[in-house]
């Protein structure tokens, strides 16, 4: 949502919605500038710290757990900049020994970190290797919890994966008929590079492989939803139903009325929160 011209596959929310409430950090720079996890990480402490200034409840909203956590555990963060002809260098050996030697590789100098990574995240590899490389220091040691700011609560909501996997199919479908091809279309276009990091998050790689060929558009829907089913997947990894920091909705069982009662009661006791 960082990205301006990236609005249907990420489910920017519309005009509409930032209208009726502020919304921060969307629309901030262009698909050939993406933003590093630490520069999420400043941008965000900012805005909290401008919105509690005006005396009002930033609320931090998403399903990435990475960006989330980095945020309220403030992790201390390796500020490397990026070394363009050492990552290429890295991509050209990925060519040569895949996506799975390179997570290899990346595991007998950082096993920890490798641990963290999902293999098939050929872009988290490269950079973990590129930073490791560049300083001398495993990633794993450079990426630490620092002290938070800021007192959190931390909500979940759940469902029966079955109704959610069946909400993602009529979104991807609902995605397509806003005009989802069409978005990624123009953005190749105006010139951005179909490999750029940021059009390998679902639905535009998959969208990119139809408009080259590879993939008709029933089989790139077909992938979408794949995809789509194993982040939910993934998520589950970061935000675990036993996890006790999170309070946990099932919105099939609950309504937000119980859920708004909920979150008022707690900020009784926690003027300063973070949600």
């Amino acid at each position: 949502m960082f990205y301006r011209g990236m609005d249907i596959g990420t489910a920017k929310p519309t005009v509409s919605d930032r209208k009726r409430v502020p919304h921060h950090l969307i629309d901030i720079t262009e698909p050939d500038q993406p933003w590093s996890l630490a520069t999420f990480q400043d941008h965000a402490h900012q805005t909290l710290m401008e919105i509690h200034a005006r005396g009002h409840l930033p609320l931090l909203v998403g399903g990435t757990g990475q960006y989330l956590r980095a945020v309220v555990q403030d992790w201390q963060l390796p500020r490397v900049e990026p070394d363009w002809r050492l990552r290429k260098a890295l991509e050209d050996w990925a060519g040569e020994i895949g996506l799975a030697g390179i997570h290899q590789r990346l595991s007998l100098i950082d096993p920890q970190a490798a641990s963290s990574i999902d293999a098939r995240n050929l872009r988290r590899s490269i950079r973990a290797l590129e930073v490791i490389f560049t300083t001398g220091v495993r990633f794993s040691e450079q990426r630490r919890s620092g002290s938070s700011y800021y007192q959190v609560l931390q909500v979940g909501l759940t469902m029966p994966r079955a109704v959610l996997y069946e909400r993602i199919d009529r979104r991807i479908e609902s995605m397509l008929e806003s005009g989802l091809v069409a978005e990624v279309k123009n953005l190749l276009e105006r010139g951005f590079p179909p490999d750029l990091p940021v059009f390998s998050a679902i639905g535009y790689r998959q969208i990119i492989a139809h408009l080259q060929g590879s993939l008709s558009l029933t089989e790139a829907v077909v992938e979408i939803k794949r995809a789509t089913r194993v982040l939910v997947r993934r998520q589950a990894n970061w935000f675990k139903v036993n996890d006790p920091g999170i309070h946990w909705f099932d919105l099939s069982t609950t309504g937000d009325t119980a859920i708004i009662k909920f979150i008022r009661s707690w900020l009784g006791s926690n003027p300063s929160a973070v949600i």
